[in-house]
């Protein structure tokens, strides 16, 4: 899957809809553990409408892939990314379903009928929901910086997902996500800046 054949690269498409992820709260951890706190500030957040603006960068062309719009959840499992620019498309995974709507058109695939990417969307839920037995099932986890300013490195355990992926950076500060970049295995890698909140 190519964005220069229209479509976006996978690892990016997922982690759009997966960055706003509904959260359930944490069970109680040990006291100091960075974390486990980082968990639980997550886990705090019930729900968001965010602007966003994204850059793929793909060894195939000249110029970087730029595109900006909302995304938004509705507890417990609905998420969106509206993108408004270059051109309208909406993606939206419900009940594990993934949507594309483009042109009047919508495409609808099971997530559950790609293993290799699947576990990308949990792990990045189980980031969001404060699950972090969920989180490290999929991935090797090592938490950068402190809780003001951190940095999350995923590394996918699943081979047929690091066949794809090589590594997920999420970064924000305290319980607020702004950036989420995914490292392609074969050297692209998209950048998603979450900007502003939004009203409802």
């Amino acid at each position: 899957m190519r964005p220069s054949r229209g479509r976006c690269a996978p690892g990016a498409l997922l982690l759009a809809l997966a960055t706003l992820a509904p959260a359930a709260s944490p069970p109680p951890s040990a006291a100091g553990d960075p974390l486990d706190e980082l968990m639980r500030q997550l886990a705090a957040q019930p729900h968001g409408h965010v602007a966003f603006t994204e850059v793929q960068y793909l060894a195939m062309l000249d110029r970087p892939l730029e595109s900006s719009g909302e995304l938004l959840y509705e507890a417990p499992d609905r998420l969106e990314k509206h993108t408004l620019k270059p051109r309208p498309e909406t993606l939206t995974l419900a009940h594990g379903m993934l949507s594309a709507t483009r042109g009047g058109r919508t495409r609808t695939v099971e997530l559950a009928a790609h293993p290799q990417l699947a576990p990308l969307i949990e792990g990045l839920r189980a980031t969001l929901a404060g699950d972090r037995a969920a989180l490290e099932q999929f991935f090797d986890t090592r938490l950068e910086g402190d809780l003001a300013h951190w940095t999350l490195r995923l590394t996918p355990r699943n081979a047929e997902m690091a066949r794809v992926v090589k590594e997920v950076r999420v970064s924000g500060e305290h319980a607020k996500l702004t950036t989420v970049e995914v490292l392609q295995s074969d050297g692209d890698r998209s950048l998603l800046t979450i900007g502003p909140e939004l009203p409802p």
